[in-house]
C-alpha cells in the first residue's frame, strides 16, 4: 500500500492503481506532465505576445508584417519625449495656432486644447496618451524638435523617432508622423511595437501616464486664469481587467484596430501587440485572449 508523500499533489486522472506485489521499477514518483496551453485564434491581421519580463517569445501571427499602426505610433513620440536630457516634465508649452490648423485640416482627434493656453508636458503627456490627442502630441513634437519654424521642428523630432526606432532594433519601422496619421510611409509590426512598448513601460512616469483611467488638467489662458480641461478619459477600457496596465489603442479607416498592452498578474508578466482587427470588439477579444493564454504559458 502506497501513502501520501509530503511534498507531491497527485492529479486523480493520473493515479496509478497499484495491485499487490507490483514493484516499483524507478523508486521513484514523479509529478504528471503539466497539460498542454491551446494556441489562441485571433482576427486581427498581426499579433505579438512576450513574456515581459524575459523578452520570451509566447505567441506570433504575422508578426513581422509592416502594418499602419495609427495611434500606437504616440508610443513613441512619448518615448522621445521621456528621453531628453534634464526633461522638466511641468515646463510649459504654449498651444500654437499651427495645431489647431491641423487638427481641424486632418480630422484628427483631439485633446481639445486651447490655442493660447500653457500646458505642460506632463499634461501633454497625458492629453496624448489617453484621450489619443494629437494636438497634444504635434505640441510636444514640435516642443521637442529643432529648427526655426513648426514644420521643421516637426519634421526634426519625426527623425529623432525613427532614430531611436533604430536604436531599439525595430528593423521593420518607419515614421512619417507623430501621430499615426500617414503621410504614406508610417508603418511598424506587432514585434517591434512590443520591443517599443517594453522600453517605453521602463521609465515610471510613462507607466504611470498610461495606466490612468482620467485625468483632468489646469492649464493657464493667455490671460493667466485658470482653465479647467474636460476630463480626459483614457480609450483604453481593458484597464484594470486581469491585470491590464497600458499601452495605447490606435484606430483608422486603413489601419482598423489596434492596441498595444500590457499586463502583469500574480507576478507573471506579458506584453503584446494586435495589428488590423475588424472592430473594436474583436480588438478587445483578440487580446483577452492573448493576455490569458500568456499567463499561463508561463504558469
Amino acid at each position: 500500500m502506497i501513502t501520501a508523500i509530503k511534498g507531491f499533489r497527485v492529479r486523480r486522472a493520473a493515479a496509478v492503481a497499484v495491485t499487490t506485489g507490483a514493484v516499483l521499477v524507478t523508486g521513484a514518483l514523479t509529478a504528471a506532465p503539466a497539460q498542454a496551453v491551446t494556441t489562441p485564434s485571433i482576427t486581427a491581421k498581426g499579433g505579438f505576445l512576450m513574456n515581459s519580463a524575459t523578452g520570451t517569445t509566447l505567441f506570433t501571427k504575422a508578426a513581422d508584417t509592416k502594418r499602419l499602426t495609427a495611434s500606437t505610433t504616440k508610443i513613441m513620440t512619448a518615448k522621445v519625449v521621456l528621453s531628453q536630457s534634464n526633461l522638466n516634465l511641468d515646463t510649459k508649452v504654449t498651444i500654437k495656432r499651427e495645431v489647431s490648423n491641423y487638427i481641424v485640416s486632418k480630422g484628427a482627434s483631439s485633446a481639445n486644447l486651447i490655442v493660447g493656453d500653457k500646458v505642460t508636458v506632463r499634461q501633454l503627456l497625458y492629453g496624448m496618451m489617453l484621450k489619443s490627442g494629437c494636438d497634444a502630441a504635434m505640441s510636444l513634437a514640435d516642443k521637442f524638435g529643432t529648427g526655426t519654424t513648426v514644420n521643421a521642428r516637426v519634421k526634426s523630432f519625426i527623425g529623432k523617432m525613427n532614430t531611436m526606432a533604430k536604436n531599439l532594433g525595430m528593423t521593420n519601422t518607419h515614421f512619417d508622423s507623430f501621430d499615426g496619421i500617414s503621410n504614406g510611409s508610417n508603418y511598424s509590426t506587432p514585434r517591434d511595437l512590443t520591443k517599443l512598448a517594453r522600453s517605453a513601460m521602463k521609465s515610471s512616469t510613462f507607466k504611470t501616464v498610461v495606466k490612468t483611467k482620467s485625468y483632468t488638467a489646469k492649464t493657464i489662458t493667455s490671460s493667466g486664469s485658470t482653465r479647467t480641461m474636460a476630463a480626459w478619459n483614457n480609450t483604453n477600457t481593458l484597464l484594470g481587467w486581469n491585470g491590464t496596465l497600458g499601452v495605447k489603442t490606435g484606430s483608422g479607416t486603413e489601419a482598423k484596430y489596434c492596441l498595444v498592452f500590457a499586463a502583469t498578474l500574480n507576478g507573471e508578466s506579458v506584453m503584446g501587440t494586435v495589428l488590423t482587427a475588424p472592430d473594436e470588439a474583436s480588438r478587445t477579444t483578440d487580446v483577452k485572449k492573448l493576455i490569458n493564454y500568456g499567463y499561463a504559458k508561463i504558469s
